[in-house]
């Protein structure tokens, strides 16, 4: 098993089934993204600058790092910014794996010609 294996492993079974999703999420909406474990962390990484992490926590899920975006972007992941350049995902609701699409589809924008 790998590092992130073992940190979804490790999660509550409701967190569990939520890192899961976010996993796949990733995986399809970054091709040709690697994973990573960095932080303590789960990762996708697009290049050696870019990468996006995921986080589960006590009330959260949390995704680091969001940059601001244009007035679109910040519409669909503003309600779920949080002070630090992330975003957090409650998880008394739904997890909306449309903002999560938005946010990897947006880092994936940003990948490096040729990376």
């Amino acid at each position: 098993m790998s590092e992130i294996d073992d940190y979804i492993a490790a999660a509550p079974e409701a967190a569990r089934e939520r890192l899961l999703a976010v996993r796949e999420t990733l995986r399809r909406c970054v091709p040709g993204g690697t994973e990573a474990f960095r932080y303590g962390m789960p990762a996708v990484m697009i290049d050696a600058r870019h990468g996006l992490h995921y986080a589960n926590w006590t009330k959260h899920l949390a995704l680091y790092p969001i940059y601001r975006g244009d007035e679109a972007f910040e519409a669909v992941v503003g309600p779920y910014r949080a002070k630090t350049d992330s975003v957090h995902f409650p998880h008394a609701q739904p997890l909306p794996l449309d903002v999560i699409e938005t946010i990897a589809r947006a880092l994936d924008a940003r990948r490096t010609p040729g990376s």
